[in-house]
Parts: C-alpha cells; structure tokens; sequence
C-alpha cells in the first residue's frame, strides 16, 4: 500500500483544508439553527419552514450539489487531462447557460404548482392545523428560487475543486449561512413592521445566502482561467456526456429524497414539532457528515476521477480504500459521542429561548437514531463518485431503490412504536444498506480491493471508539450536576467531556499504528518543522 500512503497524504491534507472550512460552515449553520430555536422554537412557524425549504432543497439534491456536481466533476476533469483548456472552459460556459435556463424554467413551475406541492408533503396534525398550508406555500414561493443559485454554485465548486482549488468552494456555504442568518433578521424585523410573518423574513434571507454562495466562488474562478462567454449548444457532446451521467444519477438520487418525502410525510402526521425536532437533530447531524464525509469525497473525488481517466486501476483502489478507512475513523467515534452526549449537546446548542426542555429531550433522542447511520451517511458520499468517475451510475440507482425500500419497511414497521423517531432510525438503516450494496458492487467491478486492509483499519477504529465511549459515560457520571446547571457549567462540563474523548481516541489510534493517522501526523508535523 505504498501508492496509498503518498495518496493519503495527498487526500488528508486536501481533507484537512476543506474539513475545516465545511467546520466553519457547518458551525454557522448551526449558530442558523440556534436563531431559529430561540425566536421560533419547534412548532408551528418552524415546522412550515422546514417543509417549505425541504421542496427546493430536494431539487438541489437532485439537480445541484449532487448528480450535476458529480457529473460535470468527472467530464470536466477528463476534458482537463485530455483536451486544451479552451475547450475546458468552453464546456464550463455551456453546463452555466443550460442550467441557468432549465432551472429557471423549473423554478418557475414549482412556484406556480407550490401549494399542490406542499399538500403532497404534508399531512395530519400539520394539514388540519389552520393556515399552516397557507403560510407553508407561501414560504416555498419565496424560495424556490434558491434551487437556481445553489446549483450553478456547484458546478462552480466542482471546476474551482478540479482545478485544485477547496478552501473557497467549501467555504461558500459559510456565506450562505452568514446570509441567511443576518439577512434572514434583518428582514424578519422588517416583516414584522409591516404586518407579516417573521418567519417569511428568514425566507428571503435564505434567497441572499445563496447569492452569496455563488458570488463567493467567482472571483477565484476567474483567477483560474474562466472567462464567462453567453454560450448555449445543445449539441455539445461533453454536455451530452453530462446528461448521460446525471440521468441514472437523477434517478438513483430521486430515491433518497422519495425517502425525505416519506419521512416527511410520516412526522407530519406525528405531534407538532415532530418535523421540527428532526430537523434540528439533522442539523446537527451535518456537522459530522460534513466535516468528515463530504470533506474526504470532495478531496478523493479529483484524485480518483484522474485514476480513472487515465485507467490506472491500481492506484483508485487504494485510494478509496484509504479513504473509506479514514471516514470510518472520523465518523465511529463521533457517532458514539453523539448518542452518549445527545441530550448535553442540544441543550447548549438549542435549549434557550423558545426551545423548551421538553424539546431537548426529543431533538436528543432523534440524534441518538440518527447517528446510527453516520458511519455510513459519510461513506455513501465517498463511495458513490467513484463509480462516477469509472462511468458506471447503475450501481448507486439500485443502491439507492434498496435503500428506500429498507426504509418503508422500517417506518411502516415502527413508527406506531417509535413515532417520529421512526424515521430517523428508518434513515439511518436505509444508509446502512445502501453502502453495504454498493460496496459489494464496487468491489466486484474493480475485482476486488484490499478488504483485509480495511478490516485491520476498522478493528483498531472499534476497539478505540468502545474504550473511547467507557472514557466518556464516565466524564458524564463525573459532571452529571454541571451537565444540568448553569449555562456556563453545562458548556464547561460539555467541553471537557468532549476534549477527554478526543484525547483518549486520539492517542489509542497512535498507538494503534493506524496508516491514515500516521500519516496525517507526518504531514502536520514536517509542516510544523517547515
């Protein structure tokens, strides 16, 4: 695994850089969610939010910072390594102006059909309660919009990240939650002196986030090279190559946010504040999905896109494999901490204002079911653009059909039992068998990859997460009156059971001799001496 060290190296530092600013951006969105916790808290004005936002933000999934931004990444970065950079740019300029117009279009029809759509996702408690619907359509008219800025800013990110570029990029969703949060109350004010829902206020403060998503990005993205040129050919083949790769991709992605849909639909039919209560605990849950997942599938994705179009096949396994290992060494420990800390966590976080103890409790228990997926939340997103960047998008559609069946099967089964909760334990089980597909998948099509490797990796990783969890059950016995006083001692108390955690896994994965740690360590500190 030699070709693994030095790409490890490559992908940790990369990881490193956009980890911490997905941490930014991350920490901003939650700072987002505290506004929201403390002025709305969880009920009736933030469960419209959640809906309305829901809707745009499923096509984002669909169209933006998924199938398209992994689609343009692989063509893109073929056209880079293949052909000269005014056809590079050229294709940059073309995948701006279809989107920009198809979106629109888009935008536009959701806008117009958005009360129809709002009823399709909503029903129970939250279809009879009066003038929810009303306020909901009304929230989702405001931003649908959204869904056109997010989306060129991916295909932005994806050149910008191609051309080695990730600090910006990941930093762009820092200025969507900045915009969000200080837009957002500078308008929620301003509506209520005219008579109109506050929340309304934070609407458009997500639409001036988003502007600032993208214009964020296109200074460096002129400094690389690109000039924009009003440019649309519909018969340009690396547009075409696109659409091939984000059909399949559309398709397999349409099935996790048809289990959004279900889920969503299932909470709303639960107590008010269900929709509520899970969305704060996904917030949550982003922080850890976003530092680690997606921080490593943006830093692994230009390395084995290049792999793959140069078809060195030897070196991709490896450095999926790396990759796979270091995201189940970021993300087992911090599923632990999460289920141990639940309750600690969304009461510093959450617990002022509006948000009342009753809703800790039940953000809490939605993050502990949560954080059963984590592991494997964050390896779909490393292992699914691999098969992008081999051109083959068959494998995450079926994985992705199988994964809204276990989650039916899951939600239908439990939700009598388990209420909203159901669905956050639904999800995470809809991941788990999701990855388990594809990974079978992708190591038939490369013909095998080191599973022994990956196994000696993972072992070290649970043997340190279970001794790292004994450490903290014990910090919590040990400041369990702190945990539940003052706000100053629950912060102190959280930041020492947090810290003492990190430590102990810390240094037994040193002392586990795990690859990816030696090597990060390696790099920080020849950096140090440099």
């Amino acid at each position: 695994m030699k070709q693994a060290s030095n790409d490890t190296g490559t992908i940790a530092r990369s990881a490193g850089t956009v980890g911490f600013a997905v941490m930014c951006s991350r920490v901003l969105g939650l700072v987002r969610e505290q506004v929201f916790a403390f002025y709305f808290g969880a009920g009736y004005a933030y469960d419209a939010f959640v809906v309305a936002f829901r809707i745009p933000n499923l096509l984002r999934d669909l169209f933006g910072e998924g199938a398209l931004s992994a689609a343009f990444v692989a063509v893109f970065s073929d056209y880079e390594a293949t052909r000269g950079e005014e056809e590079t740019w050229r294709l940059a300029n073309n995948v701006l102006a279809f989107f920009a117009v198809f979106l629109s279009l888009l935008t536009l029809a959701g806008i117009y059909f958005a009360e129809d759509i709002v009823l399709l996702l909503v029903k129970g408690d939250f279809e009879q309660e009066p003038g929810k619907v009303a306020l909901t359509t009304m929230l989702t008219m405001i931003m649908f919009p959204f869904l056109v800025l997010i989306s060129l800013a991916a295909v932005v990110m994806g050149a910008l990240n191609t051309k080695g570029k990730f600090f910006v990029p990941a930093m762009a969703s820092s200025f969507f939650n900045l915009g969000s949060i200080v837009g957002g109350l500078g308008f929620a004010y301003l509506f209520t002196r005219i008579g109109q829902p506050a929340i309304a206020g934070m609407a458009v403060g997500t639409l001036i986030g988003g502007g600032l998503q993208l214009g964020c990005q296109l200074p460096l993205l002129r400094r690389v090279g690109f000039r924009f040129q009003p440019y649309l050919d519909l018969k340009d083949p690396g547009l075409h190559r696109i659409l091939a790769l984000m059909v399949p991709a559309v398709i397999g992605l349409s099935a996790t946010q048809l289990n959004i849909f279900i889920n969503t639909n299932f909470a709303s039919s639960c107590e008010q504040g269900s929709v509520s209560w899970l969305q704060y605990a996904f917030r949550l849950m982003q922080l850890p999905i976003g530092v680690f997942g997606v921080a490593l599938s943006m830093a692994s994705l230009p390395l084995i896109a290049r792999y793959a179009a140069r078809r060195q096949f030897g070196p991709l396994k490896e450095a999926f494999v790396s990759s796979l290992t270091m995201g189940f060494c970021l993300t087992i420990p911090a599923a632990c901490g999460l289920w141990i800390l639940a309750e600690p966590i969304v009461r510093v976080l959450f617990g002022h204002g509006s948000f009342t103890s009753f809703d800790v409790s039940r953000t809490a228990e939605a993050i502990r079911f949560y954080s059963l997926g984590l592991f494997a939340y964050a390896a779909v997103k490393i292992t699914v653009p691999v098969f992008y960047a081999l051109g083959d998008t068959r494998y995450p559609v079926i994985g992705s059909f199988i994964g809204v069946g276990a989650n039916l099967l899951l939600v239908v089964s439990l939700i009598d039992t388990l209420s909203y909760r159901a669905t956050a334990l639904a999800l995470s089980g809809a991941m788990a068998c999701n990855f388990i597909f594809l990974l079978v998948m992708l190591y038939r099509k490369l013909s095998g990859f080191s599973l022994l490797y990956m196994g000696k990796g993972l072992l070290k990783i649970l043997v340190a997460s279970a001794l790292m969890s004994l450490c903290v059950s014990g910090l919590v016995w040990l400041f369990e009156a702190w945990l539940v006083g003052s706000f100053i001692a629950q912060v102190v108390a959280l930041f020492l059971c947090v810290a003492g955690g990190a430590f102990v896994y810390g240094a037994l994965v040193v002392a586990f001799r795990l690859q990816e740690v030696e090597s990060l360590v390696e790099k920080v500190l020849a950096r140090i001496r440099s």
